[in-house]
């Protein structure tokens, strides 16, 4: 009866012990934080170190040659745009269509120790809130809607951005990061959102991410996706945006040699060439279409940013006015055909081995594993200081 009475105790006051607020401000800050991040007034936060107060203190001033901290920390207009104002407004349709756990997910909770205290960042509609009943579990996403969803489910949980979470230092033993991070636009936001996954987790605490991987498993889901335009490239001018993939970064299978059959099979074409002129042209054209077929393919594994469109019936979008706002600035489309109003959200797929690339300059880290699990790609970090 007093390990209960300890437990339960230990449940109802480790929120508040987690958060870097007073507890008489939580309230306040779940209802305010969405003004906050459209107008990105964010304190500047860094971590003092392995072994330091559990209290997060304020960053020094940022000079542009040390710190680009503001500049992570300002939120690019496209994830305004097309992951914040489209999450928000499919937010109760999202939701019904979440409910299954991924296996591998499930696996990893399920294992760690009882009475772990788990934080899900980005958690959406909670799903995985409370999965492992012998734990606790706390949940934030920049979703507003989505967090009302957990919260009248009675989860823990309040409205976060994942760049710069309201959570102590070192109080979790285990956080996890759900298809979350592809939709964070800059490679200094995705790192940054990884180091405040392990800053917040103990010493010997893990880490679990999955992202969504641009080596998808159905290979013919890339053309259902909108490849980013130019033009929206100028939104993200400035320090902080995208970096230019330069060819030696980019992970692509290698094209086999030649082998002997091709080989005799080209010497006949020569011949044949020389005894048919009239079927050179045929030969040429599908030359072509081949050249055209590996240069489109090489398109397809270069790029990484896309509108992934999210198809919301419209007797959903009817549940709210913000479909029609929506429509209004240009924001959504009608396809009267599929009978919904279709948003576009913006991804950055991630491809084998940009995640380990990410974590490879941190140094209180070790990869404890890395998978690839259903057109994802997912790893889990310890940490060690």
């Amino acid at each position: 009866m007093i390990i209960t009475f300890l437990r339960e105790n230990r449940r109802q006051s480790a929120p508040w012990k987690a958060l870097r607020v007073p507890p008489s401000s939580i309230a306040w800050l779940s209802k305010t934080y969405s003004t906050m991040r459209e107008d990105n007034s964010f304190s500047c936060v860094h971590s003092s170190g392995c072994g330091s107060d559990l209290i997060q203190k304020p960053a020094p001033t940022c000079d542009d040659d040390k710190c680009s901290c503001r500049n992570v920390e300002s939120t690019p207009e496209i994830e305004k745009k097309y992951v914040h104002r489209v999450y928000d407004a499919i937010a109760p349709h999202f939701s019904s269509t979440r409910f299954a756990k991924w296996p591998k997910v499930a696996t990893f909770l399920k294992t760690l120790p009882p009475r772990s205290l788990i934080l899900d960042a980005g958690c959406g509609n909670g799903k995985y809130l409370g999965l492992n009943p012998d734990c606790y579990f706390i949940g934030c996403d920049i979703s507003a809607p989505l967090i009302k969803i957990c919260a009248d489910r009675d989860h823990e949980v309040l409205v976060a951005d994942a760049v710069n979470l309201p959570y102590r230092t070192g109080f979790g033993d285990a956080a996890i990061s759900i298809a979350v991070l592809h939709h964070l636009s800059t490679e200094n936001r995705r790192k940054r959102a990884i180091e405040e996954l392990v800053r917040v987790v103990k010493k010997g605490g893990l880490v679990l991410i999955t992202v969504w991987a641009v080596e998808q498993e159905d290979r013919s889901l890339l053309t259902k996706w909108t490849p980013l335009a130019p033009k929206y490239v100028e939104e993200w001018v400035g320090p902080g945006s995208p970096r230019v993939r330069s060819p030696s970064s980019l992970m692509l299978e290698s094209i086999p040699e030649t082998d002997d059959s091709s080989a005799e099979s080209m010497r006949e074409v020569r011949v044949n060439i020389a005894a048919k002129p009239e079927k050179t042209q045929t030969l040429n054209h599908h030359g072509e279409d081949d050249a055209t077929a590996l240069r489109q393919e090489k398109n397809i594994q270069d790029q990484q940013e896309y509108f992934v469109p999210w198809h919301l019936p419209y007797h959903r979008a009817e549940i709210s006015g913000a479909s029609m706002t929506a429509l209004a600035s240009g924001l959504a489309k009608k396809d009267d055909k599929k009978g919904a109003v279709v948003y576009n959200r913006y991804y950055h797929v991630f491809g084998e081995g940009e995640l380990e690339r990410l974590v490879s300059g941190m140094d209180n880290i070790i990869v404890v594993d890395r998978f690839y699990d259903k057109s994802n790609w997912c790893i889990i970090l310890e940490k060690t200081c």
